[in-house]
């Protein structure tokens, strides 16, 4: 007999009744039944129920040993009587009888218990992650992490891409995020950055003719947590493709994604492809964000031309400055109180905005200081213009373009949250397309990309030449899945003399670019060709899967928000002796006050 186990805790059957068996697990939990010992005994794969006597040697050690003790006990299977079969429990026809216990490893008094469902705060449950993976929806999440992988990682084999490995040490970059530095210790005073992402070096493997490359890959940025966003770091499918289209690039990768959230979304419905596109202004317009949930029905409209001529004075005002009024419906709510939309005004003013107008109407009639104002006929028009019926409200945003349409969308979602009208049990993808090349900076007063500055720009170098820098559109996209940015990707520009004149525009010389850019841009004087990609996050496609509303419940050793490791104590000092071999100092922080 092996000197471990036999089987593991998920494995024993009703066929297995009256064999001799070996387990070795956790105590899970224990449950005196006077005279008789029940332990649940946990692995990796399960649970078994051990059973012992007061007769028995092997009550003895389970009964002094704490929960969480490693224990090895052999014994005998037996059936359970029916009425205590446990038909949610794989195992659950069976018991083993214990008639030996060794006890591997005792467990101290636990800062946090293994069985059950209560919560705990996230200093102490990220202090004793290793305690808290043994948790039964932690462990399953890591295990769809692995499985989510694993199938990802075979789709895109099947769809012709190969796997390649791009440097963890590399060079700083001045675009993007900021980076995570490594001081050089045979090169005094000089860096590496950890990659933000293999952004350079998938565009040279293009560039260096293979033609389909990927890797689940990890990239570091020195950015602050949020619900989707890990700080530290993060793992992508980044991939590229040579000679491509936009088009392309979304067949090979839909059928990647569409798959993999089919194969894990136990039964819930997936977008079928091709996922629907929606241009940057559309989606700015209809849902106020570039990152819709298209599981909420409500659309924003533009209701900017009912107010140019208005007898509500605010909204004429906005609109005769240059701003706009963005209308979101309210459907259904003649039932609903005052109080309702008083709320939705107070919450808007809560997130920093000056507030959301609101008309209500019941039965046709209209009521609020909007529809006294308007009129009636004007409130008609915008019903009409809308779809709107005789028991719907309504919600107003109203400023600057941008502004407004920050919170319309935010107010969309709000609203579809409390009216409950946010589909159940689905996951609809959409594609983001057609982002501007430039916006106007007016903190810098100047044009600035306003997404990926090596996108190719549509309309290429006569576009640069000809038009108005900020009518110039990228082949740029993201995938979007139930309001959840996965990934930006762009087609590449592969032309220097494009990518000279698109940075031109953007307040970058030929020499910034020789600089800053050096790699790339003497790779693409040598023949590159057209290529494309992007980078889906491996880790909000587990959280979306797994149903967890913090990233955090999808990673194995996660940091806390303020990206510290409180389980292995990083960041944290280092000897004199390394900072010397480094050249390198620490600089007292002058004391405030």
């Amino acid at each position: 007999m092996h000197a471990y186990r036999t089987h593991n805790c998920a494995q024993l059957r009703a066929a297995d009744v009256g064999q001799s068996v070996r387990l070795s697990g956790w105590i899970h939990r224990k449950r005196d039944h006077g005279g008789l010992l029940f332990v649940d005994l946990r692995d990796h794969y399960g649970l078994t129920q051990i059973v012992t006597d007061t007769d028995s040697e092997a009550f003895k050690v389970l009964d002094r040993a704490r929960a969480e003790s490693v224990v090895t006990i052999t014994g005998d299977v037996v059936a359970r009587d029916g009425a205590t079969v446990n038909a949610n429990l794989p195992t659950g026809e069976i018991e083993v009888r214990a008639r030996d216990v060794s006890v591997q490893s005792a467990a101290q008094e636990l800062p946090m218990p293994v069985f059950g469902d209560a919560e705990y705060p996230e200093d102490i449950r990220l202090r004793y992650r290793f305690l808290d993976l043994r948790r039964e929806r932690l462990h399953a999440n890591i295990v769809l992490r692995s499985n989510v992988i694993s199938s990802i990682r075979k789709r895109m084999i099947d769809q012709g891409f190969t796997e390649f490995q791009t440097p963890i040490l590399t060079a700083s970059s001045p675009e993007g995020a900021r980076d995570y530095l490594v001081p050089s210790r045979v090169h005094p005073g000089k860096f590496y950055a950890l990659p933000q992402a293999p952004q350079m070096f998938k565009q040279l493997l293009m560039v260096a003719g293979f033609d389909r490359y990927f890797q689940i890959a990890p990239c570091f940025r020195d950015e602050d947590a949020r619900a989707d966003r890990s700080p530290g770091e993060f793992y992508q499918l980044d991939f590229e493709m040579s000679f491509v289209t936009q088009d392309d690039v979304f067949a090979a990768i839909e059928p990647v994604l569409h798959g993999v959230f089919e194969e894990f979304a136990n039964g819930r419905a997936v977008s079928p492809a091709p996922f629907p596109r929606i241009p940057f202004r559309e989606s700015m317009l209809k849902y106020g964000s570039d990152k819709p949930d298209l599981r909420n029905p409500l659309l924003i409209t533009d209701v900017s031309a009912h107010f140019v001529k208005s007898g509500f004075g605010l909204f004429e005002r906005i609109v005769g400055d240059g701003g706009v009024v963005r209308a979101i419906p309210a459907p259904k709510t003649a039932e609903k109180s005052r109080k309702f939309f008083d709320d939705m005004n107070e919450w808007a003013r809560s997130e920093g905005h000056a507030g959301l107008g609101y008309v209500t109407r019941k039965g046709g009639e209209f009521g609020g200081p909007i529809a006294k104002n308007h009129g009636e006929d004007g409130m008609k028009a915008i019903y009409e213009a809308m779809g709107l019926g005789p028991d719907d409200g309504c919600f107003f945003a109203a400023g600057k373009e941008l502004q407004a349409a920050k919170l319309a969308g935010a107010a969309r979602t709000r609203v579809g949250e409390e009216l409950g009208l946010i589909e159940q049990g689905c996951f609809k993808f959409c594609w983001i397309v057609d982002f501007p090349m430039f916006e106007y900076d007016e903190d810098a007063k100047k044009v600035d990309f306003s997404h990926n500055p090596f996108s190719m720009p549509q309309g290429e170098l006569e576009a640069l030449e000809t038009k108005d820098p900020l009518d110039i559109l990228a082949y740029q996209y993201d995938i979007v899945c139930n309001g959840v940015e996965l990934s930006s990707g762009a087609i590449r520009n592969h032309r220097p003399e494009i990518m000279y004149k698109a940075f031109e525009i953007a307040g970058y010389s030929r020499e910034d670019v020789d600089a800053n850019f050096s790699g790339m841009i003497n790779a693409f004087k040598f023949g590159a060709p057209p290529h494309g990609g992007s980078a889906p996050g491996i880790d909000r496609i587990v959280m979306l899967l797994a149903d967890e509303p913090n990233i955090r419940e999808v990673i194995v050793f996660p940091m806390n928000q303020k990206a510290e490791d409180l389980m292995m104590g990083a960041p944290g000092p280092v000897t004199a002796k390394q900072l010397r071999e480094l050249n390198i100092r620490i600089v007292d922080q002058p004391k405030a006050g």
